[in-house]
């Protein structure tokens, strides 16, 4: 005959399971390399999108102006140059913040590696 069962937990079973659970917490804490960092693909697209938006978005006003004011070509032209002109400075802006993140991890990483 079988054992009856009882409704009280199996102890042994219960610390097993917080076991694994534990285990898979902290593998799920811990990032990859590549969530740490940009990639570099990332990083380039990042500055395409930059450059592509102040364009986009300086013929957009350009040419809501010349529908307007009836200046067609003109305005169209001066704020796409605009957009240039703004899409490089935020292009570069971004090119420096992530400069200074891959900088700061570097040395970061190089403090690990000195302390281990």
């Amino acid at each position: 005959m079988a054992p009856e069962p009882t409704h009280e937990p199996d102890p042994e079973r219960l610390k097993a399971l917080e076991e694994k659970l534990a285990a898979r917490r902290q593998a799920a804490e811990e990032p990859s390399a590549d969530d740490k960092t940009f990639s570099q693909a990332a990083m380039g697209w990042r500055l395409v999108y930059d450059m592509v938006a102040g364009l986009g978005i300086g013929f957009g006003i350009g040419y809501g102006f010349d529908v307007m004011f009836g200046t067609k070509p003109w305005l169209m032209m001066i704020f796409t140059l605009f957009g240039l002109a703004a899409g490089i400075r935020v292009m570069l802006r971004s090119a420096q913040e992530m400069n200074k993140a891959r900088s700061v991890a570097e040395a970061a990483g190089e403090k690990e590696n000195s302390r281990g």
